[in-house]
């Protein structure tokens, strides 16, 4: 399994993540660095967010967040990566797991 990654280091690229875009392909995401938390306000479409430490070895996992509502956090995470619904049960991905990356 790998997944196909953007990254948004930057302030203004952490600060505006993955809104304004309208959907997410499979295997695709963002990576957001460094960051241990996010916000579903102003999003179009739920995802599923991963967050891991330096290594990319999966932290916590928070499955389909609802655009608006939802929120997740995980203390101690270097990134979060944020992936389109459903990737997470798809790819059978779970916290202990190291993530293999190609970036985009």
């Amino acid at each position: 399994m790998e997944l196909k990654l953007e990254k948004a280091e930057t302030f203004f690229d952490r600060l505006v993540g993955l809104i304004g875009r309208k959907n997410l392909e499979s295997g695709h995401g963002l990576l957001i660095a460094p960051c241990n938390s996010i916000h579903m306000l102003f999003m179009r479409f739920p995802i599923d967010a991963i967050f891991i430490d330096k290594n990319f070895c999966i932290k916590k996992i928070f499955c389909n967040l609802q655009p608006w509502f939802g929120f997740g956090i995980c203390f101690g995470a270097w990134a979060v990566i944020e992936i389109k619904a459903g990737e997470v049960a798809r790819l059978k991905l779970s916290v202990g797991q190291i993530l293999n990356i190609e970036w985009i």
